[in-house]
């Protein structure tokens, strides 16, 4: 099997140097996932096969979000090791593929963005499945051979990135809908969705406007309190973010795992998202503090990047129990999920909000599965 390996610098090259601590080899022998959390892992992959609907898709609770839940249920299907073409889930990698391809809008305003409109959900909300779907297409296109279906994948994918750089708001950042139909609004977690599929877009070969990045740079500056350190849900348009207050650790810790590009990288800023979530999200048993699916899914990936002496690069010198590391993240948070998996393979929402099922477990897939080190998107 043929993976993709571009080195990952465009968006997350700020943290690159931070990637430099090699895995142990006994942990490289067994494959990356610890030996006692393999059955868990199966154990998921297979509910979220099982659960695809006959035509690829995935959705929430009621039908509601397909595309965002097919892009990531079929993220955490690639993460395995599978492909559209070989491995055990190569099937319905392909059928969600197709399904996705098929709700490409081609021409007109919306030339480009991938989405159920017949959804009434997803209608109001259609940005956070254009990041997901760009996001698990551009995976699939480095490993995509057939000259035809890479010219396909290639096409979908240049016009997507295209509407999201034209969908981005007059201060970088994006909203559930775009800047027109939006009025011109933004807020913190759609951001942050559109900076990792341009990410992984770039990864993977596709032009990506260096505009459209500074601007959601400075964007997530904006969005950083002065002294709380801190991202808010809305950055201030023509104003100043505040020392503090409104901080959010689950935007905070995503802000971190998307970075900044290797131009801008500033490390003030990253240690002040790091030091701000290190004091407000814990992990394992009696650690909820709402939103803990959507917040482990992208702080699970920035403590994957720190690595193991990552925290020592940031800060220096610093005691053992009181620097972050991707072991221990991992000996307690793998634990707690395990602990939590349902009888069928399957994981509930977590902390009081979630939307359903098919979105826990392909969290906790993606976190579970970051020491395979498969797409770039996740490698050190």
């Amino acid at each position: 099997m043929k993976r993709f390996s571009l080195v990952v610098l465009a968006l997350f090259g700020g943290l690159a140097f931070l990637a430099t601590s090699p895995e142990a080899p006994a942990q490289k022998k067994k494959g990356g996932i610890p030996v006692e959390y393999r059955k868990t892992v199966e154990k998921g992959l297979d509910w979220l096969a099982k659960d695809q609907n006959a035509d690829g898709h995935w959705s929430s609770d009621g039908d509601n979000y397909p595309v965002s839940m097919t892009g990531l249920a079929g993220v955490a299907l690639l993460m395995e090791g599978s492909t559209a073409k070989t491995g055990k889930y190569a099937k319905n990698i392909r059928k969600a593929v197709d399904w996705l391809l098929a709700r490409d809008n081609k021409g007109g305003a919306r030339d480009g963005l991938i989405a159920d409109t017949n959804n009434q959900m997803e209608k109001i909300r259609y940005m956070y499945g254009q990041g997901y779907a760009i996001l698990f297409l551009s995976c699939v296109y480095g490993d995509e051979e057939n000259k035809e279906r890479r010219e396909v994948l290639k096409d979908v994918l240049t016009r997507g990135v295209k509407y999201i750089g034209a969908a981005q708001s007059s201060i970088g950042g994006w909203y559930y809908t775009s800047k027109a139909e939006g009025g011109d609004n933004d807020e913190g977690s759609v951001t942050i969705t559109q900076v990792q599929a341009l990410r992984a877009a770039k990864n993977a070969g596709i032009p990506v406007p260096n505009e459209v990045i500074k601007k959601a740079q400075d964007y997530l500056k904006l969005s950083t309190t002065t002294q709380g350190g801190g991202v808010i849900y809305r950055a201030i348009k023509g104003g100043n973010p505040p020392a503090f207050g409104g901080e959010k650790p689950a935007l905070t810790a995503a802000a971190i795992s998307c970075g900044f590009s290797a131009g801008d990288y500033k490390s003030d800023i990253v240690k002040k998202w790091f030091k701000f979530c290190k004091e407000k999200i814990g992990y394992g048993a009696g650690a909820s503090f709402g939103h803990d699916d959507y917040t482990h899914y992208y702080w699970g990936q920035a403590l994957y990047m720190l690595g193991d002496d990552g925290w020592e690069k940031l800060f220096g010198a610093t005691p053992a129990d009181q620097r972050l590391t991707w072991t221990g993240y991992r000996n307690a948070m793998f634990k707690y999920l395990q602990s939590q998996q349902g009888a069928d393979g399957s994981w509930q929402p977590r902390g009081g909000w979630g939307v359903g099922r098919v979105f826990a477990t392909s969290v906790n897939l993606t976190i579970m599965q970051l020491d395979k080190g498969t797409l770039p998107i996740h490698q050190r």
